[in-house]
C-alpha cells in the first residue's frame, strides 16, 4: 500500500478547546482533500518513546475525535503562546517543521529597519524609554506606542499633535477605548509611562514608532493586510490583499475593535484613482516579496506571513507589522471565498511539497 503523507499541526489546546478552532478545522479538511493524513496536536500529545502522537480531527457534529497517529512526516507550527513546554518542543530535533521559529515582533521591526533592501518602507522605530515619546513628537506629528508582542490592535496608543495640544487615543488589553487631550509633551510622557506600565504584556517591550498618516478617509484609519505564502511549487506568492477600515475615531483598523474589511483594488482606486492605484499595488507586492525573502534569510525556512501595510495620504506604502502565523479572515469578511479557500490550502500544499 502506498505511503500516505502525514501532516501534524502543532497548536495550543486545553481539553478539547483549541486556539483558532474554526481555521484549524478548515486546515485539516483542506489537507485531507489533498490526500494527506492531517491532525492537530499539542505539546502534551507527543509520545517520544513509542514515536506516536495523540492527534485530533474535526467531527461532522462540530466536535473533535482523538486517537493515536503515526509520527508526522512534516509539522506546521500554529502555536501562538510562548509557554516553556512548547518552546522546548519547538527547539527539539523531534520533527521536520515547515516553518522556523520567529523572533518577537519588536526585534523583527528593528532588524528590518537596519536592512537597506526594506528599510525605506519601515517607519522610524525604537524601544520605549522615558523621554523617547517627547523626542519623537518634536519630529513627527503622529507617534504610536505599541507592545512589541501584542496582537489584535490591543494596547496600541496613538499620540497626535493637534495645534497646541496633544490628542491621545488607544485600546487597552480588553479592547476598551481610552482618549485624552493634554496641553504639554511632559504631560504626554507621564500619561504614556502609566499606559506602558498598565498595558505591559508578559514578555514584551514597547516600541515608540513614527506615526504614518493613514487618514485617507475622514476620521478613520485604514490599512492593508497582505497575505504572502509559499505556493505548491515552494515559491513566494501574494495570495491576496484586503483593506481594514477602523471605526470612526479609533486609532487602529483591527476587525476585533469594530473595524470592517473592504476589497483592496476598489478601495485604492476610489481614493487615489485607477492609475495611481496600479502603481501602489505593484509597490505593495514588491514590499511583501522583499520582506519575506529577507526574513527567510534571517530565520530559516518560513511558509507564510501576514503583513500589515499602511498606505499614507500620499500613496506611499509603509510596513507596520509582520506576523508569521497570520489569520486570513479578512478575505472571508470581504466575501472573497476563492482567496480564503486558497489561503487555507496553501500551508498544507507547501508542507506536502517539502516531502517531494
Amino acid at each position: 500500500m502506498a505511503h500516505q503523507d502525514v501532516v501534524g499541526i502543532l497548536t495550543w489546546r486545553k481539553g478539547e478547546r483549541f486556539s483558532e478552532p474554526d481555521y484549524l478545522r478548515r486546515l485539516v479538511v483542506a489537507g485531507q482533500k489533498l490526500g494527506a493524513k492531517v491532525y492537530l496536536f499539542s505539546h502534551q500529545d507527543v509520545n517520544v518513546a513509542e514515536r506516536k502522537i495523540r492527534g485530533f480531527t474535526p467531527t461532522k457534529a462540530g466536535g473533535w475525535s482523538s486517537k493515536w497517529y503515526a509520527w508526522p512526516d512534516v509539522v506546521i507550527d500554529r502555536y501562538r503562546r510562548r509557554v516553556p513546554q512548547y518552546m522546548r518542543l519547538r527547539h527539539s530535533k523531534l520533527f521536520t517543521f515547515a516553518n522556523s521559529p520567529f523572533s518577537k515582533k519588536w526585534r523583527v521591526t528593528l532588524m528590518l529597519a537596519k536592512d537597506e533592501r526594506v528599510s525605506h518602507w519601515i517607519p522610524e522605530s525604537s524601544v520605549y524609554a522615558p523621554g523617547k515619546v517627547k523626542a519623537m513628537l518634536k519630529r513627527f506629528p503622529i507617534v504610536y506606542i505599541k507592545p512589541g508582542n501584542g496582537t489584535g490592535g490591543r494596547s496600541i496608543l496613538k499620540v497626535m499633535a493637534a495645534g497646541r495640544q496633544y490628542v491621545l487615543s488607544g485600546r487597552d488589553r480588553l479592547s476598551a477605548l481610552h482618549q485624552a487631550t493634554l496641553k504639554t509633551a511632559e504631560g504626554v510622557e507621564k500619561w504614556v509611562k502609566r499606559w506602558v506600565k498598565e498595558q505591559q504584556l508578559r514578555d514584551g517591550n514597547f516600541l515608540v514608532q513614527q506615526g504614518v498618516d493613514l487618514g485617507v478617509l475622514p476620521n478613520r484609519v485604514a490599512d492593508v493586510r497582505v497575505l504572502i505564502q509559499k505556493d505548491e511549487q515552494g515559491d513566494w506568492s501574494v495570495t491576496g490583499c484586503g483593506v481594514r477600515v477602523g471605526e470612526k475615531g479609533s486609532s487602529t483598523s483591527n476587525l476585533h475593535g469594530g473595524g470592517k474589511a473592504v476589497p483592496f483594488q476598489p478601495f485604492l482606486a476610489a481614493v487615489f484613482g485607477k492609475e495611481r492605484a496600479r502603481t501602489i499595488t505593484s509597490e505593495v507586492v514588491q514590499l511583501a516579496h522583499q520582506t519575506a525573502v529577507t526574513l527567510e534569510e534571517r530565520f530559516g525556512r518560513m511558509m507564510e506571513f501576514g503583513l500589515d501595510i499602511g498606505v499614507d495620504v500620499d500613496g506611499r506604502p509603509w510596513l507596520i507589522e509582520v506576523n508569521p502565523k497570520p489569520g486570513r479572515e479578512v478575505f472571508r469578511e470581504i466575501g472573497d471565498m476563492d482567496t480564503y479557500e486558497r489561503a487555507i490550502a496553501r500551508p498544507v500544499q507547501f508542507a506536502l511539497q517539502l516531502l517531494r
